[in-house]
């Protein structure tokens, strides 16, 4: 019997890509809710055979602890699910590039693929000054899917921080 190598939602006419945007608008969710606590608005899911396991926003300031990104704070809650500290069968989607401690942990946490919005030009490692994410010499490379819904990602972003140097 031939094996038919399309997923189930291109088989039911959904585009991978409409896919990953719907991921990337739950994450935008929770980086709203993340403004709303003054928290840089990032957000992160993590998706395992077509369902969130795991949601989190930035918590650097409430927790006054600077690696409570929100990708740690997914892949940790995932891990913890999953009772497994691999989570290659996952995909982590958040709402801007990933920084060098949060590559790090989705190369050492084996994440499957990583889907990002916007790009971050200061920090991102996935492609904007550095690439960790794909670096040839690691054991393990996630497949990596960029810009997805990134002028929204971006916009949420500046806005917060326009408002947090008005204020001062």
């Amino acid at each position: 019997m031939p094996v038919d190598s399309k997923t189930a939602n291109e088989q039911l006419g959904v585009s991978p890509l409409a896919v990953d945007e719907q991921y990337i608008r739950n994450a935008l969710d929770l980086a709203r809710e993340a403004v709303k606590r003054n928290e840089v608005p990032i957000g992160a899911v993590i998706v395992r055979e077509g369902s969130i396991l795991a949601a989190a926003t930035n918590r650097t300031i409430r927790d006054q602890d600077p690696t409570a990104h929100a990708e740690l704070l997914a892949i940790r809650e995932a891990s913890s699910k999953l009772d497994n500290w691999r989570l290659d069968d996952c995909t982590l989607y958040v709402t801007l590039e990933p920084c060098a401690m949060c590559a790090g942990a989705i190369v050492l946490s084996r994440m499957k693929r990583v889907v990002f919005g916007a790009w971050d030009e200061k920090a991102g490692m996935a492609g904007s000054i550095g690439d960790l994410l794909r670096h040839p010499k690691l054991n393990h490379r996630p497949e990596v899917r960029a810009g997805v819904l990134a002028e929204e990602c971006a916009r949420l972003l500046e806005e917060f921080f326009q408002r947090q140097r008005a204020v001062g």
